[in-house]
């Protein structure tokens, strides 16, 4: 059962909700001096321990709250944040060019002089790309559902399609190209309004029966945005995931309400990556989450290179420390 003080004015927490407490209290830590300073360690008086797991707390907060934090650990977090800046060519090889030719990359469009001028790329807040990939945390950034908590109980109960067939597991993490269905009768902005407090945002359009019937609740304006990395359809209401949300300089794809680039983000990734379980056996393997984009050899041999690298860090610790190192017997 989810927490009750969840929208707790006193502790502040924005949340993924459209809820008018959340609201209030996204404004009480983006402006609020008296809040928004209890999260500003430039000048804090914590320890850098304290500051880690305070920053962890909030981000957890509105990134994956219903996740156990355990399974956030071993699952959600990643081996490291990605490299976001194009590839450079090398002497001999044209590996780049034939990608080019055929069609399936880009040309450069102008990334480094955006680094110039916006700097580094916010890569921190990619470490939620996890939780982004979710079929439901997709279904509410769609505008489907009021709130993350909707958005998992139209899965659990069976009101959305994956790529044409009923889905019911909301730990799935979709791969670019699955697309989702939700049950229009399920959607609780298309049915007609109990009371007054709604805004029918079509209301004033001339042609009103060609239009989807939105009746959305107050206080729903700041939170109507739709990310990059998928394409809803609200007169199908279906989504497609395009592709696995990334950063420019200057502009994270990841909606957050911290900065992500700031100090909240970058104390949160220096907690997790210390504590996130290092080497993944096959009886754990078999334990994770769905996730559509896993490839079983891939991960093998990723787990095979970091047992190597832990092996060499060893040995070089043993050999800093004055430990003569012999082969063992054959």
């Amino acid at each position: 059962m989810r927490d009750v003080g969840v929208y707790s004015i006193a502790r502040a927490m924005p949340r993924m909700s459209w809820h008018p407490r959340n609201l209030y209290n996204l404004w009480q830590r983006s402006l609020n001096p008296r809040v928004k300073n209890t999260s500003v360690f430039t000048s804090s008086e914590k320890t850098l321990f304290q500051q880690r797991w305070r920053s962890k707390a909030l981000v957890r907060a509105y990134h994956g709250d219903y996740i156990p934090e355990k399974i956030f650990k071993k699952w959600y977090v990643p081996d490291n944040l990605p490299n976001v800046r194009p590839r450079k060519a090398i002497s001999g090889d044209d590996k780049i060019a034939l990608e080019e030719y055929a069609g399936r990359k880009v040309k450069d469009d102008g990334y480094e002089e955006e680094e110039i001028q916006d700097g580094m790329a916010p890569v921190g807040s990619l470490m939620f790309s996890e939780v982004e990939r979710r079929i439901d945390t997709v279904v509410f950034r769609s505008c489907f559902a009021k709130s993350i908590y909707e958005a998992r109980r139209l899965v659990v109960h069976g009101n959305v399609k994956l790529n044409g067939e009923r889905h019911q597991n909301a730990n799935t993490r979709l791969k670019p190209g699955d697309m989702i269905s939700v049950d229009p009768k399920a959607i609780r902005f298309f049915k007609p309004p109990r009371d007054e407090y709604t805004d029918n945002v079509n209301s004033a359009e001339p042609n009103l029966d060609k239009l989807t019937p939105f009746h959305l609740p107050l206080y729903a304006s700041p939170w109507l945005f739709i990310p990059a990395y998928i394409e809803p359809n609200f007169a199908t209401c279906s989504v497609v995931y395009v592709r696995h949300p990334t950063a420019r300089p200057g502009y994270s794809e990841i909606p957050t309400p911290y900065d992500a680039d700031g100090e909240i983000v970058r104390f949160a990734w220096e907690w997790y990556s210390k504590r996130r379980p290092r080497i993944r056996s096959q009886t754990r393997l078999a334990r994770m989450p769905e996730d559509r984009a896993y490839d079983p050899e891939k991960r093998s041999q990723v787990e095979r290179d970091r047992r190597e690298q832990q092996v060499i860090a060893k040995r070089a610790a043993a050999r800093s420390s004055g430990m003569i190192l012999t082969e063992p017997p054959k």
